[in-house]
């Protein structure tokens, strides 16, 4: 059986801040209950717990579990009303032309189970986002969810023109290689077959701030960025950087 990597950011007796790891469910799926989820894995060290809010599987980062069902009452009171903050940092395709902005189009659910721009009978959704670093062909973009809409920044920035580098269900690339940064630069062995410099959505939400549900003192938790986006980093900024 493989053990799945998390820890806890942040807790008390009424919640918990947990750091989720991408490939790991939030919460069970609704037909493949067996499947590893972080909820299963809480439940097991902690027993009873409540889900407050989700992140997709693919993405990594801060994810929020109360402890009491009046905490749990309480922190999803904030999230139906907005108040969190819940700030991501994600790898895009191309450059926005547009260093900084908000996307606000409504999105509805598509018959393939995802999500779609729809912007007469769409829920309405709005993404701010700054643009951190820009590289040849991607950018490195910080962006705050100001609706809580299912997949609602890789739909936004697909809109934008900008869907993110890794990213299958959106008509994204399905992995990244170095070869595809190193470009002429890139030798590989004879009889050797490239590995992808990552495999999976480049997205992470790296900063919660919210309310204390009993004591309203503000918490601001961050997630420190994950090893195989850091590594992904470091190599466009060393292979592909160009100014800003």
């Amino acid at each position: 059986m493989t053990t799945v990597s998390y820890h806890i950011l942040w807790e008390d007796e009424h919640m918990l801040l947990a750091d989720k790891p991408s490939g790991l469910l939030t919460i069970p799926d609704r037909y493949r209950a067996h499947l590893p989820n972080l909820y299963h894995l809480l439940q097991d060290e902690y027993g009873e717990i409540y889900t407050v809010h989700r992140l997709d599987k693919g993405t990594s980062g801060v994810v929020c579990f109360a402890k009491t069902a009046e905490a749990h009452r309480l922190l999803r009171l904030q999230f139906q009303e907005r108040h969190p903050v819940q700030q991501y940092q994600a790898l895009v395709k191309g450059i926005p032309y547009e260093r900084s902005g908000t996307i606000e189009v409504g999105l509805s659910a598509n018959k393939e189970g995802g999500m779609r721009v729809d912007a007469k009978r769409g829920k309405p959704s709005s993404t701010a986002y700054q643009v951190l670093e820009v590289f040849r062909q991607h950018a490195w973009v910080e962006a705050t969810i100001l609706t809580g809409r299912t997949h609602q920044i890789r739909v936004h920035f697909k809109h934008l023109g900008h869907p993110l580098a890794i990213d299958p269900l959106y008509g994204s690339e399905e992995a990244l290689y170095l070869s595809a940064i190193k470009r002429k630069r890139f030798n590989l062995k004879k009889m050797t077959e490239e590995r992808p410099l990552l495999d999976r959505l480049p997205l992470h939400a790296f900063r919660l701030q919210l309310e204390h549900p009993i004591t309203a003192d503000p918490l601001a938790i961050e997630s420190p960025l994950p090893k195989d986006l850091r590594a992904t980093l470091n190599q466009l900024r060393k292979w592909s950087a160009v100014s800003s």
